[in-house]
């Protein structure tokens, strides 16, 4: 079994290295910490959208919820903070570490279709065991010599169908 928290892409691979980071590492510890400053540079301001598809299977069903990068941070700052004031009995950052998969990085020219999949659990403080299962299409691009995210389709089910 592959160590969650290593990166599967070698340093070589330069690309898929530093969106595993961006997408895995950095999003996953800021979110923990409802710290957006630590992920406010890993997006592209400029044309953002994000698709909120509400875990259902038809896109006829899909919200235009992020028409900008404000609007998702505000709504990941909500989640953030919600998440951040309850109480595990298992190590939050293990639990989401371990239910996460992204192994699957589509990568022409400068623009990347990458792939991030959540299935597992998370045991709270109170014995009720919270469902972690969707996916979200990630679209990046490089942007001013890095990779950064230009858009996302996210809270899809997962698998479809």
């Amino acid at each position: 079994m592959r160590d969650p928290f290593t990166n599967p892409f070698p340093a070589s691979d330069e690309a898929r290295h530093s969106i595993w980071e961006m997408l895995v590492h950095r999003d996953i510890d800021a979110f923990l910490a409802a710290d957006w400053g630590k992920v406010a540079d890993d997006f592209v301001e400029d044309g953002f959208i994000g698709i909120d598809g509400g875990k259902e299977v038809s896109p006829d069903k899909w919200r235009l919820a992020f028409p900008t990068l404000a609007a998702y941070r505000d709504e990941w700052l909500r989640q953030a903070e919600d998440f951040k004031q309850q109480s595990f009995s298992e190590d939050p950052r293990t639990a989401i570490f371990t239910t996460k998969t992204l192994e699957d990085i589509e990568i022409n020219g400068e623009t990347a279709l990458v792939r991030k999949k959540f299935d597992g659990s998370i045991l709270r403080a109170d014995g009720v065991r919270d469902r972690m299962l969707w996916q979200t299409l990630y679209y990046c691009r490089k942007h001013d010599g890095r990779w950064k995210i230009s858009g996302f389709t996210g809270y899809l089910p997962n698998p479809m169908g």
